[in-house]
């Protein structure tokens, strides 16, 4: 699917952005748009590394943004990931939305983030604010939920299923996006999730599966 399709989806800004480094959309993408991305369906994308889940976030989030519809938060595991998150979505979009990076004191309402539009932390510091009855929450109408999977971590998932289900009852109408490479029930997932499930195998480089033995490689 061209970009220049679902040009009337997006907002103009957006659009202008997005056309100067992107012609087509990915296969995982083009399933996303059609299963209702750009209308606020919540949505479980399960597809191989490097095979664009963070723009189909992206869309969902810049979209609800330039619309004047609310705020989104991106939730990453890590800290470093959330950096990383913060500099490439400051490159992109700094003349078209406030970014924020919020990672830090856990025990702040970082009230100034109110006046943010895209919020990148983790699972813990969203799990902070909420305790901490940041207010601007209620402003929030998109959710992107990065390596969704690590809900079956011991350590971050209790966290990250509590977090969502709080999500769930204290924000209407708010559009969840979970990402990950790998699930192992992803109908499970997207049924609690109240979400349409994408799945594709498409990767911009094939994966070879082989044995390694004595400096030599047997592809099978």
């Amino acid at each position: 699917m061209e970009l220049k399709l679902i040009k009337n989806k997006l907002p103009s800004r957006l659009y202008e952005i997005l056309e100067k480094e992107i012609k087509s959309l990915r296969p995982a993408q083009e399933k996303a748009v059609k299963k209702g991305l750009l209308e606020g369906k919540n949505l479980l994308v399960c597809t191989p590394t490097a095979s664009g889940k963070t723009l189909i976030g992206e869309l969902a989030a810049l979209k609800s943004i330039l619309e004047s519809r609310g705020k989104a938060i991106y939730i990453v595991p890590l800290k470093a990931l959330a950096s990383e998150k913060y500099n490439d979505f400051k490159k992109r979009y700094e003349n078209a939305a406030k970014i924020a990076l919020s990672i830090g004191d856990m025990d702040s309402k970082d009230p100034y983030l109110v006046d943010y539009d895209l919020i990148i932390m983790t699972s813990e510091k969203l799990d902070s604010l909420i305790r901490h009855h940041s207010p601007w929450l209620s402003m929030v109408k998109t959710i992107i939920i990065d390596e969704i999977h690590l809900l079956n971590d011991i350590e971050r998932g209790p966290t990250l299923e509590i977090l969502i289900t709080l999500l769930k009852k204290l924000l209407k109408n708010v559009q969840i996006i979970g990402l990950s490479a790998t699930i192992g029930n992803p109908e499970e997932l997207a049924e609690w999730l109240s979400a349409d499930l994408v799945e594709d195998d498409w990767r911009p480089v094939k994966l070879h599966k082989g044995i390694y033995h004595d400096g030599e490689i047997e592809f099978y």
